[in-house]
């Protein structure tokens, strides 16, 4: 029999008896894999026979609401603006990339949103991660470093730039080491795109799952990194941790 090839979206929409909108959705997601590859190219050429794997998206969960802030847990795999959208009038007071989980914040009114915007450009706003990298971490490490951030098709990317990148700062704490890779805190001042993900690929500490900055693992199929918490005025905010990142699924 003759091996025949189509476009990726259109045979896993096939495969999955859905529509090829939301088979080539799934795919730019980042949620869909052969094998242990994950699929980039929704419309790059695969054969008919491929069978594919889809990760399921967590919900979102809300942590905690009142009249001037609502605050959800975002899973991996879904944009701030997707999250934005499911929340009608509710102003977005920070941002978490795609892969990325935890605590995500929203105003709900305009004199809140004033007064938390005051806050993080005041650095007063307390922001605690966590992720997994490889590497040995134990002790703890500063990372002062300026970022640039540019746009190409809609794209941000980050680089460490001495002239021209705004402050930035992240301190690095260590929880865990298993192997010659670890867990750790990170407390960021500032926030600047891609911040965490580029400090620590500079320091040679790559975060496990970040096909961009850090370092790809074929049982890891996201960004090992999660806002824990975060504290605004009298206010602090707690998300578990993933399932992804117990021990003995990051050393697998």
């Amino acid at each position: 029999m003759a091996v025949t090839y189509d476009k990726a979206y259109k045979v896993l929409a096939q495969q999955e008896n859905i529509s090829n909108s939301k088979a080539k959705e799934l795919i730019d997601r980042g949620v869909v894999k052969v094998g242990e590859q994950k699929v980039l190219i929704a419309r790059g050429e695969i054969r008919t026979d491929t069978k594919f794997n889809i990760k399921e998206i967590g919900k979102i969960k809300v942590i905690f609401e009142d009249k001037d802030i609502l605050v959800v847990d975002k899973p991996a795999f879904l944009t701030a603006d997707d999250v934005a959208k499911k929340y009608e009038g509710a102003i977005l007071l920070n941002r978490l990339d795609k892969e990325t989980s935890g605590v995500m914040m929203f105003a709900k009114n305009e004199d809140f949103q004033k007064k938390a915007i005051k806050e993080f450009q005041a650095n007063k706003v307390y922001k605690e991660y966590v992720a997994i990298v490889e590497g040995k971490v134990i002790e703890e490490i500063e990372i002062d470093k300026p970022i640039l951030t540019t746009k190409d098709r809609g794209m941000a990317k980050s680089k460490i730039d001495l002239k021209r990148g705004k402050p930035a700062k992240s301190t690095v704490y260590p929880v865990l080491v298993e192997g010659n890779k670890s867990k750790v805190k990170v407390v960021i001042e500032s926030g600047r795109t891609h911040q965490i993900r580029v400090h620590l690929n500079s320091v040679g500490l790559p975060i496990i799952g970040d096909g961009i900055y850090g370092r790809t693992a074929s049982n890891i199929n996201r960004v090992l990194l999660h806002s824990k918490v975060t504290k605004i005025f009298d206010y602090v905010f707690e998300s578990p941790e993933p399932k992804e990142f117990r021990v003995y699924d990051f050393n697998s």
